[in-house]
C-alpha cells in the first residue's frame, strides 16, 4: 500500500484547490483503518460556518478528483467531510491569528514556566510567538514550534 503520508499530502494538495475556489478552508486530513474500513476524514471550515452543502460539495468534488486519479490505491475506502467542531484544531499560523481573542487550550513540547498544558486566552500571535494569558493579568508566550497540540476551548 502507498505510503499514507503520501496520500494525506495528495489528498490536501487536492482538496485544498477544490475548498478555496469555494471560500473555504481545510483544516485537516487523516487516512485512518485498514483493509476494508479505511476511512479518509476531511475537515473543512469557513467564516460563516460550515453547512450540509458545502460538506456535500467537497465531498463530490473532492471525491470525484480522488478516484479519476486513483489517489488512495488498494481498493475501497469510505470518505467524511466535515466541520472541525466548536473545539477545532489549531495549527497553522493564521489559525492562531484569526482565533485572537478566543479561549483556547495548549499542549507544549516542553514546560513554560513549569508546565506543558495551558488553557487561556489567545492575546496574539505575531512573528512566530503565541501570547496567551491564562488568567486576567497573566501572560505567558512561546513559540509556535513548541506546540504539540492546540484547540479552541468552548465555554459551556
Amino acid at each position: 500500500m502507498a505510503d499514507r503520508n503520501a496520500i494525506v499530502e495528495k489528498v490536501r494538495e487536492i482538496a485544498d484547490r477544490v475548498a478555496v475556489r469555494a471560500g473555504m478552508e481545510i483544516v485537516d486530513v487523516q487516512f485512518l483503518g485498514g483493509g476494508g474500513n479505511r476511512v479518509l476524514r476531511i475537515f473543512i471550515d469557513k467564516p460563516a460556518g460550515v453547512t450540509h452543502a458545502d460538506c456535500e460539495f467537497i465531498s463530490q468534488n473532492v471525491g470525484t478528483i480522488l478516484d479519476v486519479q486513483d489517489v488512495v490505491p488498494g481498493g475501497s475506502y469510505t470518505l467524511e467531510v466535515s466541520s472541525p467542531g466548536v473545539e477545532r484544531k489549531l495549527s497553522k499560523p493564521q489559525e492562531f491569528e484569526r482565533f485572537s481573542g478566543q479561549r483556547i487550550k495548549v499542549v507544549l513540547r516542553q514546560a513554560v514556566e513549569g508546565q506543558r498544558h495551558w488553557a487561556g486566552l489567545l492575546k496574539g500571535f505575531a512573528e512566530g510567538i503565541i501570547t496567551l494569558e491564562p488568567s486576567p493579568g497573566k501572560s505567558v508566550r512561546f513559540p509556535l514550534e513548541q506546540v504539540e497540540k492546540a484547540n479552541l476551548k468552548f465555554e459551556w
